[in-house]
């Protein structure tokens, strides 16, 4: 589990840096465990330009920033451990509204955002399905 988070990690500091493959990318938060928070009986998100972002963490360490800064120090946070394709397979489309998947908010610099988009989540809720389709709802 460890060795997944870390190469997560490793992959998002590589795409900030300019270099790296995206595709690579989506595939390693697919295979990594994420460390979700949980509040009020459900997956914290956050709403941000529209989108409904779940919130996940790749290592404890990442968790207990984002914890301190939301309930302050060495104040205990529930969490639900995902696999990364969990959230984006099966998460994200049962919340019906534009979602994406956020992954070390609290990470200076280490924050990654893959968003309801084909190729990320699936086509059924993502935000350009049809102009990736060719459709623009025009028929004939």
């Amino acid at each position: 589990m460890e060795q997944s988070r870390s190469a997560l990690a490793e992959q998002i500091t590589e795409r900030r840096r300019g270099v790296g493959d995206p595709r690579a990318l989506v595939g390693e938060m697919r295979r990594a465990v994420l460390l979700v928070p949980v509040s009020g009986g459900g997956l914290w998100s956050a709403r941000s330009g529209g989108v409904r972002w779940v919130c996940g963490f790749t290592d404890e360490a990442a968790l207990a920033r984002f914890a301190e800064l939301r309930t302050g120090p060495d104040q205990p946070m529930d969490y639900a451990a995902l696999l990364g394709a969990r959230i984006v397979d099966e998460v994200v489309p049962s919340l019906g509204e534009p979602a994406g998947l956020a992954v070390d908010i609290a990470t200076e610099d280490g924050s990654m955002f893959f968003p309801p988009v084909v190729g990320i989540v699936p086509d059924s809720a993502a935000v350009d399905a049809a102009e990736r389709q060719g459709g623009h709802g025009h028929g004939r």
